[in-house]
């Protein structure tokens, strides 16, 4: 366990019930954002070679150059 751990953990031990449930609410969100971010990274990762099929032509080179 890291310091930080530690330390987060005493300071959640003295919070009084009712803010762990804020502070459980709160970790929640921050899960659902990072799952959120991750999945359009890969989202994006995977549509990535699609789109340089398009995105890679001749006819298109001028504006690469820009």
């Amino acid at each position: 366990m890291t310091a930080l751990e530690s330390i987060s953990i005493q300071k959640l031990q003295r919070l009084p019930t009712q803010r762990l449930a804020e502070v459980e609410d709160f970790v929640d969100f921050l899960q659902a954002r990072e799952e959120d971010r991750q999945l359009v990274q890969a989202a994006a990762k995977a549509a990535e070679a699609r789109f340089a099929t398009v995105w890679d032509n001749d006819e298109d080179a001028a504006y690469d150059r820009m």
